[in-house]
């Protein structure tokens, strides 16, 4: 029996890479689908190099199911400001998502050359970096460097809308990839999909995941309190509301509203929850 990990699944069938750099094609015996447990991408697994089965799933430290991938230490969101537009309320949805599985965070923004005045996403940026996350831009000069950097050690995924250049940036990582990229369609507006499958590429000392693109994904829990816990910047400010367990909608003294319709907190950002937390509620009715 050999460990190693999942880098690629396509069909039923997993690619996995031992410690000294061994791939062998491995199928999931009988057992996981037993316990309806199916591998997944960044899983470490225990298997056998002989039958190529793999026999045991490790514990997992976190997992998403789109794009559906194990064990991420970042995920790097990606978005175009044009073409597609820029997508704040998927932006805000995923960084939920993300901040609920306890994974880093860092943001791309896209296609800058496109915007007529360069000047009118940096509010935006500059907001996520105040509540903590690092934000890189590309369209007139990328650090290719530091984002390489960012990857060192780590298991990674991009993550975003299709066609904003995800695959353009892990092809700079390494030309040698040769990722395929997509172009737009001015008729729907949205990224035609380029990538078919998930898989960990090997860049600098660590993976990164080239995944499908998507547009929308549901939230893996179902209480509004974890929703607003999973707005970093809600969870700080929330000690300071008159409840302790204010929801940030339209209880009195709610500090987190305040801040919102005093500027403070993005307004945009503060709509977004106000949307999410209304798409909860009418999930819990239907449940009913």
């Amino acid at each position: 029996m050999q460990r190693g990990l999942i880098i690629k699944s396509i069909s039923g069938e997993y690619k996995v890479i031992t410690d000294d750099r061994q791939e062998f094609i491995c199928k999931p015996r009988g057992l996981f689908r037993y316990k309806e447990s199916t591998p997944k991408v960044g899983d470490i697994v225990d298997f056998d190099p002989k039958k190529r089965v793999i026999l045991r799933i490790h514990p997992r430290r976190n997992e998403l199911d789109r794009p559906i991938i194990a064990n991420l230490d970042k995920v790097f969101l990606t978005f175009s400001v044009r073409e597609p537009d820029l997508n704040l309320n998927l932006l805000d949805r995923l960084l939920s998502i993300v901040e609920y599985n306890d994974i880093g965070v860092v943001i791309v923004f896209t296609k800058l050359d496109l915007l007529a005045d360069k000047a009118e996403i940096l509010p935006i940026k500059e907001y996520y970096e105040r509540i903590g996350y690092t934000v890189y831009t590309s369209g007139f000069g990328l650090p290719y460097d530091e984002i390489k950097a960012e990857v060192d050690g780590n298991v990674c995924c991009f993550a975003g809308q299709s066609g904003v250049g995800k695959s353009t940036l892990l092809n700079f990582f390494d030309h040698t990839l040769n990722l395929k990229t997509g172009e737009i369609s001015e008729a729907l507006g949205r990224g035609r999909h380029t990538t078919r499958h998930t898989e960990l590429l090997s860049v600098g000392t660590g993976w990164v995941a080239d995944t499908p693109g998507f547009g929308n994904v549901d939230f893996p829990f179902d209480d509004l309190l974890t929703l607003s816990h999973s707005f970093v910047e809600f969870f700080e400010e929330s000690p300071n509301c008159k409840f302790r367990l204010c929801l940030h909608l339209d209880e009195p003294g709610c500090k987190v509203r305040e801040l919102a319709e005093a500027g403070e907190i993005l307004w945009t950002r503060y709509q977004n929850y106000r949307g999410f937390a209304e798409e909860m509620k009418e999930k819990q009715k239907n449940k009913y």
